[in-house]
């Protein structure tokens, strides 16, 4: 599940990616908390992560704000769950970017525990890996229906 911070960070990226594909013009934060329903004081901790990895970009002045600077379709969902929420992996051991090796784990080979939870893992993983910003973009402005089928925990 995603926690909501990250549902926020979808919500952002939504508002800029249909922003982006209208007008093209910087967004204030006002503005991206308003068209996304999310609280300004979330959203500005959320946008400067996003910022720092390079998907938006900001300026300051008048005129400024926040611009979508990666194309939609190069966004990578996974990617943006593992910067917001870190390691989408169920069990560390099963973690492909952040594996350590569970402290009460024996034996990873014969750990049913492990196997039942890679299968499960390894076929969520085939789905989100391919998950893109247009993907979710394809709905039309707000994106909120796909976004209602997502559960979020926090």
């Amino acid at each position: 599940m995603i926690t909501q911070k990250m549902k926020y960070a979808i919500k952002a990226l939504m508002v800029l990616g249909d922003e982006k594909a209208a007008d093209g013009r910087a967004l204030r934060i006002e503005e991206i908390a308003r068209r996304s329903g999310t609280p300004k004081r979330f959203l500005e901790h959320i946008l400067l992560e996003i910022r720092n990895a390079g998907i938006i970009a900001s300026t300051r002045g008048r005129s400024g704000g926040y611009a979508l600077i990666k194309d939609p379709a190069q966004v990578s969902i996974p990617n943006l769950l593992r910067l917001i929420d870190g390691p989408i992996a169920p069990l560390p051991c099963l973690s492909r970017n952040a594996y350590q090796r569970c402290e009460d784990c024996r034996d990873e080979a014969t750990c049913r525990i492990r196997r039942a939870f890679s299968d499960l893992f390894w076929t969520y993983l085939v789905m989100i890996e391919s998950m893109t910003l247009a993907d979710l973009l394809k709905g039309g402005p707000g994106g909120e229906m796909f976004l209602e089928e997502m559960p979020a925990h926090s």
